[in-house]
């Protein structure tokens, strides 16, 4: 091999690396999403649901001061937009995080990754509903498939015939399903907000929002239950630092990293490692039985994830505030 040619090889190898870490970056958030089910349903165990929520948003708020004050001079608010701020965090932290915990002590984690799928399918709808805004006939029938498939992993076929269902477990999936529109209703009064400032300034802005909204719930559970405390275990402590460092932190910035490199349909179409990983884990670390419900409802609700944005960029939405 000649001098030029070795030159050449290592630019290529070179140029292959950086066209490959981004794609490798999307893979690592969507894995530590993934795992993320697992670790908060084994920690809300331990720790009361709104605790857990307190404690994850108020030590991620912590963390992203660093980050903040580097860009410290986005972080002025204008007063009009106070409000907003204020209904984005309450929907996309306050009750898209509480109805999740919730929802998950009672179901599967099988059934809510899937179930958090319809996200994106909610989102397009929303936004032809209320926006006003342009829907093709493959993201109509995207969304009537998406939507199927959520009745079937919410069981109401079987409740409609008359079979019997664990009605407890139909009830998470019901909150999940709530957190998921509670998400997109506050991710769509986010839009006017990330034409004015940066994500990380509107992120953290609506994660202290979510530290002081859950405070008070947080001492209700304490007073209700001191005893939980001394239940303590060292794995509930490593479930608190792996949603804040891990979760929170991250994969959020692997996950924003990559989408500037890569754009936002290709770092999507990733989105389905997260639901595989979840259903694998629930299945082998906690024993969950694959029901054909749950089979037939992830198919129509993949499927319809994918038919119901095709071509909306705008509602590929990032992950970082979903789990």
């Amino acid at each position: 091999m000649t001098f030029v040619q070795s030159i050449q090889v290592k630019k290529h190898s070179i140029f292959a690396l950086k066209i490959s870490l981004p794609y490798l970056a999307v893979i690592i958030s969507q894995l530590i999403w993934g795992i993320n089910f697992i670790v908060a349903k084994l920690t809300l165990t331990i720790i009361p649901p709104m605790t857990l929520a307190f404690l994850r948003f108020f030590l991620a708020s912590i963390l992203f001061i660093p980050f903040v004050m580097v860009q410290k001079d986005s972080l002025k608010v204008n007063k009009k937009d106070i409000l907003r701020f204020l209904l984005v965090g309450i929907f996309m932290i306050t009750f898209n995080i509480s109805l999740f915990f919730i929802g998950l002590t009672k179901t599967t984690v099988t059934s809510a990754s899937i179930i958090t799928l319809v996200i994106p399918i909610l989102s397009v709808l929303t936004g032809w509903t209320f926006l006003k805004e342009r829907i093709y006939m493959v993201n109509l029938v995207g969304i009537v498939i998406g939507l199927i498939g959520a009745l079937f992993l919410l069981e109401l076929p079987s409740i409609a015939i008359g079979n019997s269902v664990d009605y407890i477990s139909v009830l998470g999936d019901i909150l999940i399903f709530l957190s998921s529109v509670s998400f997109v209703i506050g991710a769509t009064l986010a839009r006017p907000l990330l034409k004015k400032y940066t994500t990380l300034t509107l992120t953290f802005v609506i994660f202290i929002i979510g530290s002081i909204t859950f405070a008070v719930p947080a001492v209700v559970e304490y007073q209700q239950n001191p005893s939980w405390i001394s239940h303590i275990t060292f794995f509930s402590i490593v479930g608190v630092i792996y949603t804040v460092l891990l979760s929170s932190i991250t994969a959020y910035f692997l996950f924003e990293w990559a989408l500037e490199k890569i754009g936002i349909i290709k770092a999507d179409l990733f989105q389905y490692i997260q639901p595989l990983i979840a259903t694998t884990l629930g299945v082998i670390l906690l024993g969950e039985d694959l029901h054909y419900s749950y089979i037939i409802g992830g198919i129509l609700i993949g499927l319809g994830s994918y038919w119901g944005t095709l071509g909306k960029e705008k509602h590929k939405l990032h992950k970082a505030h979903k789990v």
